[in-house]
């Protein structure tokens, strides 16, 4: 997981003052879309007022963790590419549109999965925890893109840029380090392995 880059680009956001201030990127230094395998895998249950035992949330969890990461880092490469002021060919624009259409799917199913069973003890507020820390996280980066572009544009047109970022600061009270750390102890605590948050497995 990109650790605290939206926090990085808030803060170029927020400190760039011009046109003129953008850096030069050279073409080796944008990274390389053609190897990005858009992941096959992500959280999916049809279950709805079931009983969940301790294995498969735990299970449920780590599938969760481990697909949004897979997500994740097959998005970044698009991502610094449109961040770069660079435009995608159709053929990248429609694996980061699945990507992102898998990044939502994956959110939803695992927020209504739990929202909608019966947990063990101990793990529906940790659950929602991980659930929101992780949904409000990939809203944070397609917001701050959003804004970055229309910065851009703004600047571009000779305008003063319109910055909204209220959304994004609330969004701080979830995805935090704070957060983080509750979230790594409870996955320490339950021995549930994930590649997340740059964890080994």
């Amino acid at each position: 997981m990109r650790k605290l880059f939206f926090s990085f680009l808030i803060l170029f956001i927020l400190s760039a003052c011009s046109q003129e201030e953008n850096l030069d990127v050279t073409e080796d230094e944008i990274p390389s879309t053609q190897n990005v395998e858009i992941p096959s895998e992500i959280f999916t249950s049809e279950k709805q007022d079931s009983v969940i035992e301790e294995e498969e949330i735990k299970l449920s969890i780590k599938t969760y963790l481990d697909s949004h990461e897979e997500l994740d880092n097959a998005s970044y490469p698009f991502q610094e590419i449109i961040d770069e002021e660079k435009e995608l060919s159709k053929n990248e624009l429609e694996k980061l549109a699945q990507i992102t259409k898998l990044t939502k799917e994956n959110d939803e199913n695992f927020s209504n999965y739990i929202l909608n069973n019966t947990l063990p003890e101990g793990y529906q507020e940790e659950s929602e925890r991980i659930s929101q820390y992780i949904t409000a996280y990939n809203e944070i980066l397609s917001e701050l893109d959003e804004n970055l572009s229309n910065f851009t544009d703004d600047v571009s047109k000779g305008e003063v840029p319109k910055i909204n970022i209220e959304s994004i600061m609330n969004k701080s009270d979830v995805v935090n380090g704070r957060e983080q750390k509750k979230i790594e102890e409870f996955l320490d605590k339950k021995n549930i392995k994930t590649k997340a948050f740059g964890r080994d497995q």
